[in-house]
This record gives C-alpha cells, structure tokens and sequence, in this order.
C-alpha cells in the first residue's frame, strides 16, 4: 500500500515538529548528497548542473568531482551486505589503515561493553572523528550505527581539524544515510561458527516513503550475538607462557598469574633457610596451620594460576535500535528535517575470580592473626602475600548502555547575483548513559586478618564488633569452610553510572563568490557552539581511596566525575580555480581553509589547511594536502582515577648505593636501602604492579591541547585506454606534540631519576624496614599531562578494475594496502628519562612502557608493516559471489637494536626476538535474488579456511595467548541472510 501526499505530508510534518522548532544555528558539514535534496523548484537546467555537485568527506566545498585532494576510501552498500556482520563497527576496523588494535567485542579484559572503536593510523579512538552525514557522533561506537540506515562509509585516513575540528587526528569516518528510499524491507540474519558456538541472529524492518514535499524512512532492528568461552579454542584454552634461558633454551609452558588459590606467600628469613626458597605456596589438600614441607612447597612456574579458560574470546552483546530520517520542504528554498537513531545495548565479560594481595590489593595481615603460622605481618610493613578468591566466582559484569543521537534543523538556498548558496541551520543532539554492575568481587573490609586468637575446635576468637563469619576467614586456605562463608557474607554487587551529554548548535553556507578564468571561485563559511558534559557515579565500594591505592572491592577501582566544557568555533574554506584547460594543465586548483577554535578554559587553537589538486591530463590528478590538527582533553582525562595493573622492565634505584641528598636519584629512590641489595621485586618476578592513574587536574598538571600536523602527497590515475581501471597512490606522514597521556610507571622511574624530579612526588615506596623496603606502593601515581610525542608515515594504494563483461558474468577486482614506514613514540622528548620506541612492524608486549600507544587502553597491540584487502567480485544474472582476503603482515616481539627500544620479550632475555609470519584471512560468500517473490538469499563463510590468531604467549597478552583487538579468535564462521522486500 501506497501512503498517500496528503498522509505523508502528515507523517513527516509529525515527526520533524519538534527537531525542527528546536534547530538553531546554521551549518554546512560534510553531507556527500546531491544537491536537489536542498533545493526547492528551480529551472530544469539549473537542477540538473546542481544534481551533479557533492559534499565529499574532507572538505566543506560542493564540488561537481568526487576525485579530490582527500584520498577517501568508500564502502558501498553491497559491500556491507556482502560481509554478513550484523554491526559496521567490526566491518570498519577491517580496513588496512585501521593499525595497532582496536576496542571491539574479542576483547574481553578490558573491553566487554559491546563497543567497536575507530582507530586510524593507529592512534586511539580519540583521535578519530566518526560522523553521521557529516555531524558529530557522541558516541565512539560504531556499533550504536543501524546497517540498515547507512548507504556507505566513507573514509578519510588523514587528518581535518580545519575542517571539522577536534579530534580529526588520524581522520574521519563519515557514515552516510540513505535518502530518497522508497518501500519496505525485512532482513533477516543468522550465523555461527563450526565449533557450534558464537551464534548470532538479527532482525529488522525498514520502511520509506518519498514524495515531491519530502521523505520519511523508518526503521527498527534487533540482533543479538552468544558468547564464546576461551576454554573452547584450542589457542586459548591455557595461559601459555614462554621461558627461555641465557643459553637459548626456550620452553612454553601452562603457566598464568602468580595469584593464584593457593597462595603466594614470602617467608621471613627463618623460614626461607629451612625450605630453601622466598617463597611458598600450599599444597592442594594441605593444612594451612603447619608450617612445613608436608604442607608447603617452593613457589614455581607449575604453581602459576591458569586464568585463560574462564575468560571469553567473544563476549556476548544484544542490541535493539531505531532510526528515523525525514525531510519536508517547506517551500520551494527552504526544508526542515530531522535524523534521529536510537540504539540500547546489553553485553557483558568475565574474568578470572578477584585476585588479594597485599600488593595488588593493599591487603594486611597481623602477625598475631589466629591463621598466620609465618611468625610475620604481611603488608606494607611486612612481607608480600598474594592469593586468588576463586570460591567467590568468577569477576562478572553486566553493561547496559543507551545511545541517542538526533540532528535537526532547516536548510535551503537562495541565490545573490546569479550566484547559487547553499545554507543549514541546525542543532545536534547527542545522550549515552551506561549502567556497569560489576560481580565476583567481594568487599574486603569483612574480611577480618587482624589480631585473633584460636579457640577450640579450630574456631578464632576476634575482638568485639567483628562478626563472627569475618572472623573465621583464613587468607591462607581460601578452600576451608570458614573461608567460603566469609566470601561469601562478604560478596557484593556494585553499579557505575556513566552520563554523557553533547549539545552543538552549528551554522553555515557555501556557495560560489565569482569567476576566474578557470571557474568559480566557492566558498564555504559557519560557526559551531558544542557543550560536552559527562557525570561518572560510580559505586562507593569501588571509590579509589588516593592514600592506599585501591578501594574497598579490591580491583576495578574508579573516581567520580561531573563537569563539561563549551567550544566556540568559526571557520572557513575556500577553493580557487588557478589554471584550466592549457596545455600541460588540465585543471590546478587551490584549497585553503581555516577554522579558529576556543575550548573551554584550555585556551585558542588555529587550525589552517592548504591543498592542491593539479591534472596534467584527463587520466592523471595529482594531489597534495597540509593539515594543522589538534585534540582537546576529554573529561576523563582531566578528573578521573582509576585502578592500574602496569608492569615494569627495570628500576633505576636496582643495586642503589645512595645518592646526595636532593639528587634525582635521591628523590627516586627514597626509603630504597643502600647496601646495593635492592631488586625492585615486580621486575624479578615480571609480574604486575598496582597503581593509580590520575587525571591531569587531579594530579596538578595543566594540560592543553596536543597539536601537530599531517601531510598527504598522492596521485588517482584511471587510464582511459583501459577502461574500468582505476588506482591511487598517497604517501602520508603525520606529528603529533604534547601528546595527552598517562605517564606509565615505567616512563615516571626514568624521569624522576633521569633529573625531571616532578614527577619523583608521584613514586611512593614502602619505608618500613624489612624484606620489602623500598618496594614501590599501590599509592603511586600514573599521572595524565601533555608529555609525550609521535609521528608516523607510511604509503597508501589502492587499485580498482571492471573488467569487461563477458558471457559468463561480469568481474570486478580491487585491492587496498597500507604500508606502515614508521610509527615513533617519545615518552618525554627533550628531557632527561626519554626513550623513543619505534613500533612499526612490532608487537607492543602487556604491561609495556611501550604498550601506552596502544589505541583505547586494549593492553597489548600490534602493528605490522603490511596491512591489505582484496577481493573479487562477481555479478551475473541474479547471482552474484563475492572472495575477499585479509591480510595481517609479518610483525615481530622485540630487538636486538636498542634503538628500536621495544620492550623485551616477557619470559626471555632482553635481546630475544621472537618472528611472526603473515596471518591472510579469506572470506567468502554467494547470494541469488528470487525476483518473483521479492527476496534475496545470501550465504557466506567467514575465515574459510580457519586460520588462528599468531601464539603471542600469556606473559606477553592481556587474553587469549594472542592480540584479540587485530587478529580473528572465532575461526571459521558460517552466515546466512534473506532479505524481502514488500
């Protein structure tokens, strides 16, 4: 049935009342549509020239040619359809520009809320601008973004801060709407892998209506993706961890977390001669009472706790959303219009029970506890003692997140002296509120290890006002009866809200200024007002306490956080015809744009950008671009704490022999002893410290901005004697100065002792004498401030080509490479403590100085020199097949050179290299359009010939024995869609 003018006229009226009373400001954004979307009643001619003219991704300029000076890579409709994901978030980070990892649903610690970040060039999330027609999306996920909404992604691995601002670092995602559609549709998908695991399912429904007066398009989906244990694959079932002696010897070996059940506990000196060894753990089955070799043996490699097969490798999401985009004309110049998506998601991880230490937790134990047969306290000021709570369960959290993002406004054209404008007024909307429960850990204030007595029976005696199921915990035998009681009196759940609000009213237009002999000259002009407010509530269990490090729950640890800021920005771009239509010059063109931003208290930033575009001949353009960009500060950055787990290589005051009074050394090395006895004793043991990350006004940094600049120099040739064919070539570099980040523990040892001593306030060590004076504290700071930099370069190429059509159907093949020459990171140029780390074509080890580049806190990531695609793409009749290839280059974990300065290899010593080949994925899939019943029926097989993910080994991941936030962990997956259209 077919909605009547009149109806429709009614429909769309309805739906963009209230977007449009409320629209404000005017705004000419990167909208890549045509141009009689905005225009009312014209003269035929005049709407034909103005059909043909577009808003390419990269530039405020309408342009009649979709080849510019921006090298943007674009991903149609077919080939999103083609791959059988349900989300474009995991379709997005397939790209070969898309290096050094991303946040997406295989990434279990540290991920698990269902999200798919955007990562170009490798530089986080927050220095990649994602859009949706052009406007700003609150969110940083993909995934919150309809496939059934988009008609394609276009792609910009370059920076544009001139031209859309803060955080257009790495480049822009613009996801592109659909306009104009007309019908109904219902899709449904289905898929699992050949392990009979990770089932997914989605639904939706999609509706359109356009008429003379306007559009309207709906829809509503649901999807819903299971789980996947790492206990199912056979990579990820053990934490395989790696040793390798001076000698070369390499052994693999189950290995995990050194808190582990049964203990990890460092004997007093007594005790340590009479079992001849530091440390001891219990023996499955043994009493915890008798201190001696019936009962305790020497803690080893074997005793390790193996956390990976409670982990997931794809943790589960269900989302349900809605969109909604409609457009009525008002008049023959001006139209309203309103696009609205709405998306609710809930997914979930889980990890390894809670670990419990005095050094992971800030756990003490009195040396009268009534369960304490070691003669010692153990804590701050006695000796370390680490567990694992694995009778409370496993670590759990349940995330509930609702994304809203509206855009709504008026737009139109008008024209002054014969010239056409095009103008938009409009005002962006954009809400995220997420509800984290966390489950698994236990609140260790009822959990009672101070002084006791032992009664009768086995029974402890505590002192008034400790309940008598605390009392009867034993942190030396978390499997005795009394033990599970009190974990179990002692377990809590605890929700964390996280509010987040943006609000942009924006304006502009752009239209054409005069003639030069080679064309008009055009120009571009607005102004934007953005508001970002974000208000964290996280659970008062969870609050991190500054003075010891950790919080009540033990792990997890977070700050409440409430504030925004305002950004005013105006800007402007023009483009200047110079020479057409000579010999030798086709055409050569000049860009300039400017945008002047004032953010919040931080101060100004001036952003400029000049591009050239010359063509010699009609086959060859060749192009060039320079580009200042910057990123502000998020909120998180400057208020939050948090709980950290870094690990360190080595330790400045390692052998201290003292120092004068007031020396860097001095001051980096307070309360370490100075006989030259001092081993920092997470270095010897690779395990993991505990600290507090500190946002800059927390911890007295004034940050600002980072700022830099980016380069892109390339060509598009499509030979006219070879029909079809179409390549581009673009070599890129791109700095970045005062870059905003968390000084690792491991940069913060070398600079205080390398003479930048303010940051020596941020190290606090134990200065009780004993075995563990000098240690570092679960109170010292990774303080965020403007510190570090990076710069990185690489190549671009891409070819295309249609062959010509044969009998049999018609071919299209095109591949897509990113060669990565360098990826250089300074922790503190210019001062004493730097160390420069060259990543490119590396592996950036967990708990890494260097792994502090990793985009989006993923903990580990790679970045290979080669990244590709390819495909070949086949149409005839109502059948069509698609094989596309994915390819990971060759990497390597660590270096022989010092100058390359990655971190060592964890398990091996410093100079050990371990060589990882080329992973190539193949994907494939088939599909046939059943016309007489309106349906189309496609079939795919993703990692056709199962390939798994590289062994990467525990000591050097965070999960899976592998880097999940790059390589493919569900194998070969089958996928299967019909579509009906109505």
């Amino acid at each position: 049935m077919k909605l009547g003018v009149s109806k429709l006229s009614s429909s769309v009226r309805l739906a963009l009342s209230l977007g449009a009373v409320v629209a404000m400001g005017t705004s000419t954004m990167a909208f890549a549509q045509d141009a009689n979307s905005q225009q009312g009643g014209q003269p035929t001619e005049q709407k034909a020239k103005q059909l043909q003219t577009v808003v390419v991704t990269g530039s405020l300029i309408r342009r009649v040619d979709v080849e510019t000076s921006n090298p943007v890579v674009t991903i149609d409709r077919a080939q999103i359809q083609a791959t059988g994901k349900l989300t474009l978030g995991d379709l997005v980070q397939q790209l070969p520009a898309m290096t050094g990892g991303n946040v997406n649903p295989q990434v279990n610690n540290g991920g698990g809320t269902g999200q798919s970040s955007v990562n170009l060039r490798g530089l986080g999330s927050n220095r990649t601008l994602i859009l949706v027609d052009g406007q700003r999306l609150l969110s940083k996920d993909a995934n919150a973004i309809p496939s059934d909404a988009i008609e394609r992604i276009e792609v910009l691995p370059s920076g544009a801060s001139a031209t859309y601002g803060s955080d257009a670092i790495g480049g822009v995602v613009n996801f592109i709407l659909r306009k104009d559609y007309q019908g109904a549709t219902f899709t449904a998908n289905v898929g699992e892998s050949d392990q009979n695991d990770g089932t997914q399912q989605g639904y939706s429904v999609l509706f359109g209506q356009t008429s003379d007066k306007g559009n309207i398009m709906a829809g509503i989906s649901y999807s819903k993706q299971d789980g996947v244990s790492a206990a199912n694959r056979k990579y990820s079932k053990d934490a395989i961890s790696l040793s390798q002696t001076t000698n070369g010897a390499r052994n693999a070996y189950v290995g995990g977390s050194s808190s582990g059940p049964y203990g990890r506990i460092q004997l007093p000196t007594p005790l340590a001669t009479q079992f001849g060894c530091d440390h001891v753990t219990l023996n499955k089955g043994g009493n915890s009472q008798a201190v001696n070799s019936s009962n305790y043996h020497c803690y080893g490699n074997s005793d390790k706790y193996n956390y990976a097969g409670v982990n997931l490798i794809l943790t589960p999401q269900e989302r349900t959303g809605g969109f909604l985009r409609g457009e009525y004309r008002l008049g023959d110049h001006v139209a309203a219009y309103m696009d609205a998506i709405y998306q609710k998601t809930s997914s979930n991880f889980q990890l390894a029970p809670a670990v419990y230490g005095t050094d992971t937790t800030g756990v003490t134990i009195d040396a009268n506890n009534a369960f304490n047969q070691f003669g010692t306290s153990f804590g701050t000021a006695g000796n370390s003692f680490r567990s694992r709570l694995t009778t409370a369960g496993f670590r759990t959290a349940a995330v509930g997140r609702t994304d809203v993002q509206i855009n709504t406004g008026f737009k139109g054209d008008f024209t002054i002296f014969d010239r056409n404008w095009n103008w938009d007024v409009g005002f962006n909307f954009g809400h995220q509120s997420a509800v984290t429960t966390t489950g698994g850990l236990v609140n260790q204030n009822d959990l009672y290890t101070g002084a006791s007595t032992m009664g009768p029976g086995g029974v402890a005696t505590c002192p008034t006002g400790v309940s008598a199921v605390a009392c009867q915990f034993n942190p030396f035998d978390i499997n005795a009866p009394g033990s599970i009681a009190a974990l179990k009196a002692a377990a809590a759940s605890a929700p964390s809200d996280v509010y987040r609000l943006e609000r942009t009213w924006h304006a502009g237009m752009n239209g054409e200024l005069f003639d030069l002999p080679a064309g008009a000259v055009q120009l571009a002009v607005g102004a934007e007002y953005r508001k970002d407010y974000q208000h964290n509530v996280p659970a008062p269990q969870l609050v991190v306490d500054p003075t010891t490090g950790s919080c009540v729950l033990g792990s997890q640890c977070l700050s409440a956080i409430q504030g925004g800021y305002a950004t005013k920005e105006v800007y402007a771009e023009a483009f200047v015809p110079v020479l057409a239509n000579l010999p030798g010059v086709k055409s050569l063109n000049l860009i300039v744009g400017d945008r002047y931003s004032r953010i919040g208290n931080f101060g100004n930033t001036n952003n400029f950008k000049f591009a050239l575009e010359y063509k010699p001949i009609d086959d060859l353009l060749l192009r060039g671009t320079m580009e200042q960009v910057f990123r502000a500060p998020t909120l998180g950055e400057l208020y939050s704490s948090g709980s950290d787990a870094p690990m360190i290589h080595s330790d400045p005051c390692t052998g201290y022999t003292g120092a004068p009074a007031g020396s860097p050394m001095a001051l980096a090395c307070q309360y370490v002893p100075t006989d030259g006895s001092f081993v920092n004793s997470f270095v010897a043991s690779q395990t993991q410290a505990s600290t507090i990350t500190q946002g800059s006004r927390v911890a007295g940094f004034n940050v600002k901005p980072e700022q830099g600049k980016t380069f892109d120099v390339g060509l598009v040739y499509s030979p006219s004697y070879v029909p079809g064919l179409s390549t581009t070539l673009d070599v890129w570099h791109l700095y970045l100065n005062d870059t905003i980040t968390a000084v690792g523990l491991q940069s913060l040892l070398n600079l205080c002792a390398g003479g930048s001593t303010q940051y020596c306030q941020y190290i606090h060590r134990n200065p009780n004498s004993g075995l563990n004076q000098g240690q570092l504290l679960q109170s010292t700071v990774e303080p965020v401030g403007n510190l570090g930099s990076l710069s990185t370069g690489g190549i671009d190429w891409s070819a295309n080509y249609k062959l010509p059509q044969f009998s049999f159907g018609q071919f299209v093949v095109g591949v897509n490479a990113t060669y990565l020459k360098y990826y250089t990171q300074q922790t503190a140029p210019g001062i004493g403590g730097n160390i420069t780390y060259n990543n490119a074509g590396h592996l950036l080890p967990y708990g890494s100085a260097q792994a502090a580049a990793c985009p989006d806190n993923v903990g580990v990531c790679t970045f290979p020199r080669w990244r590709a695609q390819g495909f070949v793409d086949w149409q005839f009749g109502n059948w069509s097949a698609e094989w596309r290839m994915r390819y990971i280059g060759a990497f390597r974990n660590g270096s022989a050179n010092p100058d390359e300065a990655t971190s060592p290899v964890q398990g091996a010593p410093a100079t050990t290299i371990l060589h990882y080949g080329s992973t190539i994925y193949n994907d494939v899939s088939l599909g046939y359009n059943i016309e007489p019943l309106k349906t189309r029926v496609d079939f795919g097989v993703n990692n056709l010939f199962d390939r798994a993910p590289p062994m990467l080994y525990a000591n050097n991941t965070l999960n899976a024995n592998t880097d999940p936030s790059t390589f493919d962990l569900m194998g070969r997956y089958f996928w299967a869609r019909v579509t009906v259209k109505f």
